[in-house]
């Protein structure tokens, strides 16, 4: 079980290098800025590629780092559900995806300036794929994860 384990560990690892790669593509060079949601959805990709380095390098506490990659990818399905929300008007956006508050005495060009470096709306989709927003496609992706790392918990608890 441990070989079935180091393949799925390994798919994830690329899927997870692939689906920031992909995100990345979309912000800096199609243009699309990401909203701040947008931004905390990739941490648990960028945890799973730290963790399951450490998996292999240290080879030691596999079923504990598994449970945290677990809960990392529950966390991102709850948090892409909830931005879905947002997209769809089923929430009200909250603090994080507040705009920055504009002052009311700034001249001409700072105004413009301020405009330009505030944070995108997360209600606002600005790249969809196949018809559906990246929050939509992460809320899935997550959900699989999830359930793809309980299977590599279960399969530690085999051997």
């Amino acid at each position: 079980m441990l070989n079935n384990n180091k393949l799925i560990l390994n798919c994830i690892l690329v899927f997870s290098f692939l689906s920031l790669s992909i995100a990345y593509f979309i912000q800096y060079f199609l243009g699309h800025k990401p909203c701040n949601l947008c931004l905390i959805e990739r941490i648990p990709y960028i945890s799973s590629l730290i963790l399951i380095s450490l998996i292999f390098i240290i080879k030691k506490f596999e079923k504990t780092i598994a449970y945290i990659i677990l809960l990392f990818f529950i966390a991102g399905t709850i948090i892409s559900f909830y931005h879905v929300g947002i997209e769809q008007g089923f929430f009200s956006e909250s603090m994080v995806c507040n705009l920055q508050k504009i002052d009311q005495n700034l001249t001409k060009n700072e105004l413009l300036k301020q405009l330009e470096n505030s944070p995108v709306s997360c209600k606002d989709v600005t790249f969809r794929f196949l018809g559906q927003s990246l929050a939509t496609i992460n809320t899935v992706l997550s959900l699989v994860l999830s359930g793809i790392m309980l299977k590599v918990i279960k399969n530690y608890g085999q051997n």
